[in-house]
């Protein structure tokens, strides 16, 4: 846990609304970009500033999103409201719930993915430095159509808010926007929050009205502007989302390749926010690191390949593969069109290769399967060698068996191991074999019968067939020798 800011921090989150733009089942704090939700983002964010306690008001899909919420941050407390009747409502509804009368209150938002716990943890500082009662966190954009403006006396100190639609032609022409985050003195903030009206064009309770009566009574407030205004956006639509998915996923992907990482295609290349990258790892186009997937140092992933929740060793090479909870060794190869279905782990200098399909496997140090295969419940010995379109047969209708393979052992190609069976070390398949029972130690099983050769079939049965007539030229050739 980071040090706290302050000793007695309290944070709001708001995360009520229905975000009905989205058009959506799913609530708009759920939906996710860069492997989080993007109330997930915000509570990471205000984590890092080590808050006595953090508030969460929920009301629209309450039953998704309260769980969500406390998935993400057990300790937060869940508070909520009934009717939205806008932010100081909101906020009201959260303050009192939790009976909060001293210190520093934050109030964030729960659809700002982008905020950082760094951006958060100024903004804090400069408030209680500054000893106010409100202090607004602003930001300075090209086009603030929308968005509440910061008005300033002629000396540049903060007077008040105005929301867009309440503002006059000259109050639009601001360009310091208002980003909704807020730190307030804690008094002040359970004094003023029932004075708050709703005479306004939304006939809601706004959250900025609070300026004006800290202001009234004579109080500090301010605004601390960011200059990194985009973290404070907010997602109200897919366009919005995905535009801040892109923000996100370069701004992850630049991190990484100043920490050592070459990213060959950063146009192509999605890494989410919780993935692990060892230095002088390459990422080829095409390549998506989903979930908590890591990957060791030097090793190649991609192009054109899907990680998600995978482990991948130092020296690896993974070539257009889509992975899902497995492990690749040091050194080992997979790929390309590879399926890694959870439960695959593939030892130290291992390969699984082109059209190889895996699950709940675990392949031993050096050993290989290298074409055509599926391997589902199996243990391979290291070493071992597994033949060109091999089948495990692990299921039987009603339940799922385990196939065992020693190591250093040798299939054949087109074998089918029913399980549950037992190769042992050492132990060789002839090709075509259908293993039905366990093979022992260093045994080699066939079960095909002699080769039968029928001389004269082709003109016999295909009379009159451009195989019958290769046939008979072939015959007529070895003839005249």
């Amino acid at each position: 846990m980071p040090e706290p800011v302050l000793t007695d921090l309290t944070v709001v989150v708001l995360a009520a609304g229905g975000g009905t733009r989205m058009r959506s089942r799913t609530p708009k704090v759920l939906h996710a970009i860069g492997g989080r939700s993007l109330v997930g983002h915000v509570l990471a964010a205000v984590e890092q500033l080590g808050p006595r306690r953090v508030v969460t008001v929920i009301g629209h899909q309450r039953e998704l999103v309260g769980p969500h919420v406390l998935e993400v941050m057990p300790q937060v407390q869940l508070v909520v409201q009934e009717e939205q009747r806008g932010t100081g409502h909101a906020v009201r509804v959260g303050v009192e719930a939790a009976e909060v009368s001293t210190g520093t209150v934050l109030v964030a938002y729960g659809d700002t993915p982008l905020l950082t716990g760094e951006a958060l943890r100024e903004f804090v500082a400069e408030h209680e430095a500054a000893q106010r009662a409100v202090s607004v966190l602003s930001g300075i954009v090209g086009d603030p159509t929308g968005y509440g403006r910061i008005v300033r006396d002629a000396d540049g100190d903060v007077v008040r808010i105005v929301e867009h639609k309440d503002a006059t032609h000259d109050e639009r022409l601001l360009g310091e926007i208002n980003s909704g985050i807020m730190a307030f003195e804690a008094g002040f903030l359970r004094d003023a929050l029932p004075r708050l009206s709703d005479n306004n064009a939304n006939g809601e309770y706004y959250l900025t009205d609070l300026l004006g009566l800290a202001r009234d009574a004579g109080l500090q407030i301010g605004a601390h502007v960011l200059d990194d205004v985009v973290q404070t956006e907010g997602a109200n639509d897919r366009v919005q989302l995905a535009n801040l998915g892109r923000v996100l996923n370069a701004r992850v992907l630049e991190r990484w390749m100043r920490a050592g990482v070459t990213v060959v295609d950063p146009s192509t290349t999605w890494i989410d926010v919780d993935v692990d990258l060892a230095q002088d790892v390459t990422i080829l186009p095409g390549t998506q690191l989903l979930g908590a997937t890591s990957v060791g140092e030097d090793a190649v992933v991609g192009p054109d390949t899907t990680l998600r929740d995978c482990e991948v060793g130092a020296g690896a090479k993974v070539v257009r593969v889509h992975g899902e909870l497995a492990v690749v060794g040091a050194g080992a190869d997979v790929g390309p069109f590879s399926y890694l279905r959870p439960g695959t782990r593939l030892g130290a200098g291992g390969k699984i290769g082109g059209f190889v399909e895996t699950k709940n496997a675990v392949i031993g140090d050096g050993a290989k399967v290298p074409h055509l295969s599926y391997v589902g419940d199996a243990e391979i010995g290291e070493g071992t060698n597994i033949g060109a379109g091999t089948i495990f047969a692990n299921y039987d209708g009603v339940a799922k068996h385990r196939t065992t393979v020693g190591a250093h052992a040798r299939t054949g190609s087109n074998n089918t191991f029913v399980a549950p069976v037992e190769i042992g070390d050492g132990a060789a398949t002839g090709g075509g074999t259908v293993v039905r029972g366990d093979v022992p130690p260093g045994a080699l099983a066939v079960s095909a019968g002699p080769l039968r050769i029928i001389d004269g079939w082709a003109l016999q049965r295909r009379a009159g067939t451009a195989q019958a007539e290769a046939a008979q030229a072939a015959l007529d050739a070895s003839a005249d020798e």
